[in-house]
């Protein structure tokens, strides 16, 4: 009840702070959770991600937010749990897995940082190998809006269609680590494309067929 709640007045909140438009939200599939994988541009991500689909859902945050006890206890409230970025952390790996047997949607960010320019950069590989250590779908997400958000920015969240895991990879506890990068090399072409759009040749062609 407590995360119900919550949640609604996120969305709330949200929709009076920015002028707020979601898209492809039937993409999300309704018979089993998911691992959202988003580009990264503020700290509200997570939230915006969160209380605009429906479930409950987990997310990683790096483990220096978890240092205050009050910021600790209101966002393990709401799924998050603490990963040691840039170190490898197969802890934070396993527990990822965990929530999702448990019933919670993932959100996370692979490019592991903040975006400054809006554009999308390099991925990492841990939404890949949780996906196959899990078998859950990847549903690709872009968050879209100018240069910086303030009062009332439009604002566009744009969920892709699921991406099956094991179109890709084999499903098991030590994945193979080429079928990984074929993986993560999907979900990133389709947020790029979700945030950026096709490039300009494609749609020159396209125009052309």
């Amino acid at each position: 009840m407590y995360y119900t709640i919550v949640k609604a007045i996120l969305r709330f909140v949200f929709h009076i702070a920015f002028s707020l438009k979601y898209e492809g939200l039937e993409n999300i599939p309704k018979d089993t959770v998911v691992i959202f994988t988003s580009n990264h541009r503020t700290n509200a991500d997570p939230p915006l991600i969160g209380s605009s689909a429906y479930g409950k859902h987990a997310f990683m945050a790096k483990e220096e937010l978890f240092e205050n006890k009050f910021l600790s206890l209101l966002i393990r409230s709401l799924g998050a749990f603490p990963v040691s970025r840039g170190k490898g952390d197969m802890g934070a790996i396993d527990t990822a897995v965990q929530k999702l047997k448990s019933g919670r949607s993932l959100i996370i960010f692979p490019e592991g940082t903040r975006s400054k320019d809006g554009k999308v950069h390099k991925g990492q590989s841990g939404a890949a190998l949780i996906a196959a250590k899990s078998g859950k779908p990847i549903v690709p997400v872009g968050i879209v809006f100018g240069e910086k958000l303030k009062f009332r920015t439009k604002l566009t969240i744009k969920y892709g269609k699921p991406i099956i895991t094991q179109d890709y990879v084999e499903i098991s506890d030590e994945p193979n680590l080429r079928q990984i990068s074929k993986l993560k090399k999907r979900y990133m072409e389709e947020i790029k494309l979700l945030v950026e759009g096709e490039p300009e040749n494609l749609q020159e062609d396209s125009k052309n067929a």
